[in-house]
């Protein structure tokens, strides 16, 4: 065990939650299983039964673990899905949904989307340098939340320069059959590469609401570009996703 440094100014029972979490998104308390007794707990953490009880509140209301009356606090089943952005990326086969919807579908898991937004506007500083805009310059966003089991699963907002995308139906206000890497293939525009950048943020007040966040935990900020030939960037969008709920996995070769 590594020696600590410095202080931890949490209170006890959000240090407590903090252990626990960790050992559950790590798998050492595997999904199903009963946590520690709360004498095992309080012993541990050296910890009053209401302290206890506190931090496996904060559990419960991060869907982390399940508790009912007279029974074991458990992990749940499905305490954290992995995503995997390479399944994804390719154009739906003819007449198919978008493949996010097909490889969680086919996983077991319900998805669907809710279209949120269709419209112009100038978007974050990162986002319009990633598609060469000038500053000030209009994109075109498409908002979505995806949902997965009827829970809110990640916030997408997806932009496009607007030469490309006018008298297209990606400036219509509608679901695009198949999502939009087919749309833009059948443009002439095949996606050929996509890079992702990856990073833990505090949420905003509308992420909060949307994935309705349990408390002050970061998310998963994704900002993925997508070059067509010639390395033109043909989209650039911001995915966000409970850090605690949801991992990002990619897999490489060796070269």
């Amino acid at each position: 065990m590594t020696e600590a440094h410095g202080t931890d100014p949490r209170s006890l029972h959000e240090r407590i939650a903090a252990d626990l979490r960790d050992e559950i998104m790590s798998g050492d308390l595997a999904p199903g299983a009963a946590l520690p007794t709360t004498a095992q707990l309080t012993a541990r953490f050296e910890a009053s039964n209401a302290t206890v009880q506190k931090a496996l509140h904060l559990l419960k209301n991060e869907q982390l673990v399940v508790g009912r009356a007279g029974a074991a606090v458990t992990v749940r089943e499905h305490r954290q899905r992995t995503m995997r952005p390479a399944a994804y990326m390719a154009p739906a086969e003819h007449g198919e949904p978008y493949r996010w919807l097909t490889e969680n579908r086919r996983a077991g898991t319900e998805a669907g989307s809710r279209l949120l937004t269709v419209g112009e506007q100038v978007p974050p500083a990162d986002v319009a340098q990633s598609l060469r805009l000038a500053p000030g310059e209009r994109a075109l966003l498409r908002s979505q939340l995806l949902m997965l089991d009827d829970e809110p699963a990640e916030l997408v907002a997806s932009y496009y320069p607007p030469a490309l995308a006018r008298g297209t139906p990606l400036y219509e206000r509608r679901r695009i059959r198949g999502g939009t890497p087919t749309l833009l293939a059948g443009l002439g525009h095949p996606p050929r590469l996509s890079v992702d950048r990856v990073s833990a943020r505090v949420p905003t007040q509308e992420q909060y609401r949307a994935l309705r966040l349990p408390g002050d935990l970061p998310v998963l900020r994704t900002l993925r570009v997508v070059y067509t030939d010639d390395e033109r960037p043909i989209e650039a969008t911001v995915m966000v996703k409970a850090g605690h709920l949801y991992e990002v996995q990619y897999a490489f070769t060796a070269e």
